[in-house]
């Protein structure tokens, strides 16, 4: 879960070691743009989706929007198990075919790029952050759970993505295809949009306590709770990419761990090799000496994070690009589908 590399000897203060200081940093306003891109075309998918719902749910009395298949992005367990059976099969399936490819561009730019699709992409991700940075602004801090608490709260993460793991794998691609087909899997999206145009009191009150706590910790949800987090750390770990220091040039000011929004002792890793690390560089930009700390490959040399950021978009956009012009991107149900079940979605359950 929170794998960290051999640890290098400090070197005694008694070494001088030549100062080259670091020009300036970009990397954060790459990863800004990047987050509020993501975050400005969520709320575009959603508002057209929630157009496209009243217009059914209304009888056609609303204007009409077209169903965005983006919008499939916020179905991780259709996609995990669409997935299963694409793999499986060699298909992509025809119900929330996109739910997969995206679970699919997510995993392969967190093995490329480390797990950057939770501090690069992930619109929760990034309310996560700006809540915390919000609760140190008003209270003058974030606190840190004793490690004895920590450790065992982020495995649950883990448990649930295991749990996840166990349901799908033991369904039959058969089973899974019926499951899709179903009144409930076809408006699967609906059900998810419905869950926040009504909630619940418990609901609610589960959101609200979600809320506070992230306020208080660094990225509460996303450390112990977000099982897509866990995966895509997961598929990271097999990334060839790595936050490497070194200790010849090193001044072992500290702030790299200071700034570690996962709390990794940064300064005192030869290499980060951490599930918990989303390349988000910000030890990087907040190292004052040049060459001390870098993403790098091994016999490749370091990454700078403008070549980090063209590589992440290229990959989203080039295998969203290739299930749009294959056919893999949209999912085609008639209208009498959507007519007769968005307005009944309330009564359709998990099978």
């Amino acid at each position: 879960m929170a794998a960290v590399s051999q640890q290098a000897p400090r070197q005694s203060p008694r070494v001088k070691k030549t100062v080259v200081r670091r020009v300036s940093d970009r990397s954060q306003l790459l990863r800004r743009v990047f987050q509020f891109f993501f975050i400005a075309l969520n709320l575009w998918i959603g508002a057209e989706f929630y157009l496209f719902v009243r217009y059914w749910e209304s009888g056609g009395k609303s204007p009409f929007v077209a169903r965005p298949p983006g919008v499939e992005g916020w179905l991780p367990i259709a996609g995990l198990m669409n997935l299963r059976a694409w793999i499986e099969t060699g298909r992509v399936p025809a119900v929330h075919p996109a739910a997969a490819v995206l679970l699919a561009a997510f995993l392969l730019i967190s093995w490329l790029f480390r797990k950057s699709f939770c501090s690069w992409l992930c619109p929760v991700g990034t309310l996560s952050e700006y809540l915390w940075r919000f609760g140190r602004r008003i209270l003058g801090r974030n606190f840190r759970l004793p490690r004895w608490a920590d450790i065992p709260l982020r495995g649950l993460k883990y448990l649930l993505l295991g749990f996840f793991v166990w349901a799908i794998g033991g369904m039959s691609v058969a089973a899974i295809e019926a499951f899709m087909r179903s009144p409930y899997g076809l408006i699967a999206d609906v059900k998810m949009l419905n869950f926040f145009r009504y909630l619940s009191t418990t609901a609610a009150v589960v959101l609200a306590t979600l809320v506070v706590l992230s306020l208080l910790v660094q990225n509460f949800w996303c450390r112990y709770l977000c099982p897509y987090g866990a995966l895509v750390g997961l598929a990271a770990l097999l990334s060839p990419l790595r936050i490497r220091r070194n200790p010849a040039t090193c001044i072992d000011c500290a702030k790299c761990a200071k700034v570690c929004p996962a709390w990794l002792p940064v300064d005192r890793l030869l290499q980060v090799r951490s599930a918990e690390c989303t390349a988000c560089l910000e030890c990087i930009a907040v190292c004052p000496v040049a060459d001390a700390l870098e993403l790098s490959a091994p016999r490749k040399g370091r990454v700078p994070a403008w070549a980090m950021a063209a590589g992440i978009a290229l990959l989203f956009a080039g295998i969203v690009g290739w299930a749009k012009f294959s056919g893999h991107w949209e999912t085609h149900l008639p209208d009498e589908v959507y007519r007769t079940l968005v307005p009944r979605a309330h009564e359709f359950r998990h099978p």
